[in-house]
């Protein structure tokens, strides 16, 4: 059974996987980019094309989403996967369904720092990010890509419509929201919510590793992520196309102000876009 990690892209997704794949994957609970590989990304390209999906075939492969989670899924076993996508059901085909899906953690960030993070992540203009925030996209599917995360097509909607997606996990009690600014204010508090719920999802009494909590928050800190990616590089960051040079992943994290960076009238347009989520999260 899997519990799914799914945000908008540049939310704060790499953070929870690094606290989690630190606790649960290692000996003392202490974070480097090896350890991160245990949380596996869906959808992958491999993943299809290891049962024979072709994937210039959009049709097939989303008719394969569930088979393929089938043939991932072990029943004796709780895996967490990471995704962007939102839970849609496109043409009658889910994303994921009960028989798969444990239940998730949803991470939400304020949309108006996700537009500079994601600006910079894929090295393009902030108008240019605020117009893939606002309109239901897609990430990725260069099938001519040597980089499986570039192969591989997600059905990312809009920043909105993703978020919306995941609450319809509240009705069976598969749902925990988890904001990245809570993430970096309140980092143990927030963090042992998440143990709790995946305990109570795997209906297992939580004993907290205070060592390995410890170690986890310690070694995932903003500045040491950063070092580590300066120093070892790290998979996940995108190459500029138009200069050929590797963009760093770990930015500004907590630095990241959109009341220093953003214009008025993108700001207005990512409030107008998302007025009603952004109360409800208590970000306006």
């Amino acid at each position: 059974m899997f519990i799914w990690l799914a945000s908008y892209p540049k939310s704060g997704n790499t953070l929870v996987r690094s606290l989690l794949a630190s606790y649960f994957f290692s000996k003392d609970g202490n974070f480097d980019f090896d350890v991160i590989k245990n949380i596996k990304q869906f959808p992958t390209s491999e993943l299809f094309e290891k049962i024979g999906v072709d994937l210039k075939n959009e049709k097939e492969v989303l008719k394969n989403y569930i088979k393929v989670q089938e043939n991932i899924n072990q029943k004796n076993s709780v895996q967490f996967l990471k995704t962007h996508s939102y839970l849609f059901n496109i043409d009658n085909n889910p994303f994921t369904d009960l028989n798969n899906t444990l239940g998730a953690i949803y991470i939400i960030r304020d949309p108006r720092n996700v537009v500079i993070s994601y600006a910079h992540h894929f090295a393009m203009s902030v108008d240019d990010a605020a117009h893939q925030l606002v309109n239901s996209i897609n990430m990725g599917g260069n099938l001519t890509s040597q980089k499986p995360s570039d192969r591989t097509k997600v059905y990312l909607g809009s920043w909105s419509s993703n978020f919306n997606s995941w609450k319809s996990l509240k009705t069976p009690g598969k749902y925990l929201l988890i904001k990245y600014e809570d993430l970096i204010n309140n980092k143990k508090e927030t963090f042992l919510k998440m143990l709790e719920f995946i305990h109570k999802l795997k209906k297992v009494r939580l004993v907290v590793d205070n060592t390995k909590l410890d170690n986890a928050i310690a070694s995932t800190s903003f500045k040491k992520m950063q070092n580590l990616e300066k120093e070892k590089g790290f998979i996940e960051s995108k190459i500029d196309n138009k200069t050929g040079k590797n963009i760093p992943f770990f930015n500004l994290g907590e630095n990241n102000k959109w009341e220093k960076s953003l214009n008025s009238e993108i700001v207005k347009k990512i409030e107008n876009a998302f007025g009603k989520e952004m109360k409800e999260l208590g970000y306006l």
